[in-house]
């Protein structure tokens, strides 16, 4: 190729210009400015600025894949409902699985859809060889469980007790009621350029110790093996991990147009072996360790107001990305069986079911069919509007009285969610059933259920649904 270069009278100097670089084969972006400024600056020609312009070399382009990948099916339908959610969940995945990197899934007894077709599903786990895709980890990273045992304490002082420490709602603690955010870990989000801003960081300090809304929840029971009673909270990264989902998937959708145009956005990724993927990976230990810190900040509390020690304490994420070598493991709601998954076990597994069942405590082995993973809980058959629906003609205190009889079932709002009432999820003994069947973990012990605290519906009293209420009133 003969390069032209754009000649000026007033040095004699041969520069070269954009138009040179697009005959080149480059296409423009922001390096152009930068590169042309050091190639004229420096008159560099021939071999020796084709060399210096390799760095800006687009990656071969990546095509979605035409054979298909296989994946396991850990899920039946019993009903016509749940015959078209997996027939759904099943579809997604075909859909899912044609993404360059991806090598392998799995799909678990409490799958649901969730967005568009070729989205990963809740219950679906989608093993990439060294890439990091945002999206299956999805805004809430790091969603977790984390119990603990406080011995033969009466269920409902610590139900009341922790009721008065819980935060529930959008938005933080205000700074009268904040907990302290440790000195190491201000640190460590300092020290990573994706978490060093003062918005993240402030989100991280005011909502230490919140829960959000949504499934979320605080739940007491009694062990069903010791009769001790348990505190388990549910509840992820909150307003930190989201702020960091929404970087994680802007440069993803950079390298997606560059290297896989023809990949779905939302299956966008970051590749591992780039300073973007190293940073975003370290961003994603650091907010793991926050998210537990988030958990110990309510059940510290708890312990600390009631004069007690932790009998005992185990946790695990079930919404995260796993890594063991160059594979990514990305569970979007699956809990992580295999020891490899958790660098700080202490423990077996948490699996909830709903507020009116039990809080299973399990441990079990990889196999093909889980690859080393277990359900999250129980899923939904039906979308939250379809449900409402479904519970026209009774009024959400006659639909709550019912689900909850016998319990101590509170919402921190003081308004009913139906929605996140028993019946808005999948039968808990089909979802053990398959456990069972597929090899997706042994139950060594259950946590019966006392009570519990969930959001409720926030949205009700929101600030502007007061002022359009008011507005109508006048």
């Amino acid at each position: 190729m003969i390069i032209t270069f754009a000649s000026s009278s007033k040095e004699n100097i041969m520069n070269i210009t954009g138009k040179t670089l697009v005959k080149l084969g480059f296409s423009s972006g922001k390096w152009f400015p930068e590169a042309i400024a050091h190639i004229n600056e420096h008159q560099l020609e021939g071999d020796a600025m084709l060399a210096y312009l390799e760095q800006y070399k687009s990656p071969p382009t990546m095509e979605l894949h035409q054979e298909e990948i296989p994946f396991a099916i850990n899920i039946e339908a019993t009903n016509p409902v749940e015959q078209h959610n997996v027939d759904q969940v099943v579809s997604s995945m075909h859909t899912l699985l044609k993404t360059p990197t991806l090598v392998a899934g799995t799909i678990m007894p409490d799958a649901c859809p969730t967005g568009a077709n070729g989205t990963i599903p809740v219950g679906g786990v989608a093993v990439a060889k060294n890439a990091i895709h945002p999206g299956m980890h999805s805004a809430d990273i790091c969603c977790s469980v984390m119990l603990t045992n406080f011995g033969k304490t009466d269920p409902k002082t610590v139900l009341d007790t922790a009721h008065n420490i819980t935060h529930f709602g959008p938005g933080g603690r205000d700074r009268n009621t904040q907990f302290r955010f440790p000195t190491e870990l201000l640190s460590e989000f300092e020290s990573n350029d994706l978490l060093n801003e003062d918005r993240i960081i402030g989100a991280a300090r005011a909502h230490l110790g919140t829960q959000g809304d949504g499934n979320h929840f605080l739940f007491v029971g009694v062990s069903e093996k010791t009769g001790d009673t348990m505190l388990v909270t549910h509840h992820g990264s909150r307003a930190p991990g989201a702020l960091l989902y929404k970087k994680g998937m802007k440069i993803a959708e950079r390298f997606r147009k560059q290297i896989s145009p023809d990949t779905l956005k939302q299956n966008a990724w970051i590749p591992f072996e780039t300073p973007e993927g190293e940073m975003y990976w370290d961003a994603l230990q650091i907010i793991r360790k926050w998210t537990k810190k988030n958990h110990e900040c309510i059940h510290n509390a708890t312990l600390q107001k009631l004069d007690l020690k932790a009998k005992d304490r185990y946790w695990n994420e079930h919404n995260f990305v796993f890594k063991d070598g160059d594979l990514f493991y990305h569970a979007k709601g699956a809990t992580p069986l295999d020891p490899k998954f958790m660098p700080d076990i202490t423990g077996p597994r948490l699996i909830p079911l709903n507020m009116a069942e039990p809080v299973l405590i399990v441990e079990g082995t990889t196999t093909t069919a889980n690859l080393g993973f277990a359900p999250h809980g129980t899923g939904r058959n039906l979308s939250r509007t379809q449900h409402r629906k479904s519970k026209e003609g009774k009024t959400y205190t006659e639909i709550f009285e019912e689900e909850t009889a016998g319990l101590d079932v509170r919402f921190f709002s003081n308004e009913i969610d139906i929605t996140e009432l028993p019946s808005a999820y999948k039968n808990a003994n089909t979802v053990r059933a398959q456990m069972e069947k597929y090899g997706l973990g042994t139950v060594i012990d259950q946590v019966l259920p006392y009570g519990c605290i969930m959001a409720g519906d926030v949205q009700k009293n929101a600030p502007l649904k007061r002022k359009r209420r008011k507005r109508k009133q006048q």
